[in-house]
């Protein structure tokens, strides 16, 4: 592991511009400020993370926030992608979805998700919605952003 200096990020996935910028905003009100990385599908999602594609690579993000209704690559398939790669397998992932289906649910849970969030994304409730964290402080303590 590096002892560089760790630069918190997050990596959003997700292809609808009306949830962008509604994390972009509840990011804003609760005074969180590290770069954002935006995916719209899964595909586009690796490529940034192995520098792939004609991507430039990312530094490897604190938090990945995906959704799983996504074309070309859905989140669930990106999540099993990144479960199954040495590098990281470990992601802290947090899955943001309409979808509140049992099969979702138990899938994502299967795949060692940090949190299902159930859209419109509000951090007010975070811990609510069936999350499977304890709140929005664990977000914050996977960003290191609290003392």
């Amino acid at each position: 592991m590096s002892t560089d200096a760790f630069a918190p990020s997050i990596l959003l996935v997700e292809d609808d511009q009306m949830d962008i910028m509604n994390v972009q905003r509840e990011l804003r009100k609760h005074d969180i400020n590290v770069p954002l990385h935006i995916a719209k599908n899964g595909r586009e999602a690796l490529h940034l993370l192995r520098g792939e594609g004609g991507q430039t690579q990312i530094s490897k993000p604190s938090v990945v926030m995906l959704d799983i209704n996504m074309p070309r690559m859905n989140g669930l398939e990106l999540l099993d992608n990144l479960r199954s790669d040495p590098e990281f397998v470990g992601l802290n992932v947090f899955i943001m979805t309409t979808s509140d289906l049992e099969t979702d649910r138990l899938k994502a849970r299967d795949l060692a998700v940090s949190g299902y969030i159930i859209k419109p994304l509000n951090f007010d409730k975070f811990g609510e919605g069936g999350s499977t964290v304890d709140g929005f402080s664990l977000f914050l303590d996977l960003l290191r952003l609290k003392d």
